[in-house]
């Protein structure tokens, strides 16, 4: 069981791991060797609440297909163990983003008096630019 929040959590059977040859250097145990973690998640077939599926699905993330499944490959390490944990503390940070609720934003004027002295600063302002120029005799 992965707890995202204190409410939320995905069982162990919605999620598939499934072990494949890692790539780059690492000598002849590269070859021996599937250290590397394809994790895929099912968004839409998950127990998920429809909101986090949702925003989930909205997101532009790259590890999310077209059919809503996030798939995350963990190779940076050289065991099988650690790269199954990898990928499910990536999964479970993409899951938690969505889980956060953003305030709305309220929008607010300025005062009347910071209008005032910002067009005060202004015009001293432009008035000093004014002396700076040609002197006519």
């Amino acid at each position: 069981m992965l707890q995202i929040t204190n409410r939320t959590a995905i069982p162990d059977h919605e999620i598939e791991f499934s072990a494949v040859r890692s790539s780059g250097a690492g000598g002849q145990n590269v070859n021996k060797v599937a250290s590397a973690i394809h994790l895929r998640f099912d968004i839409n077939a998950s127990s998920l609440p429809t909101v986090h599926k949702e925003r989930l699905l909205q997101l532009r993330d790259h590890r999310i297909t077209k059919d809503g499944i996030v798939v995350i490959k963990a190779q940076e390490h050289r065991t099988q163990e650690q790269n199954k944990e990898a990928a499910l503390k990536r999964l479970k940070q993409l899951l938690q983003s969505v889980t956060y609720t953003p305030k709305k934003r309220k929008p607010t004027k300025p005062s009347k008096s910071s209008d005032r002295k910002r067009i005060e600063r202004k015009k001293k302002r432009g008035q000093k630019k004014a002396l700076r120029g040609n002197v006519r005799l």
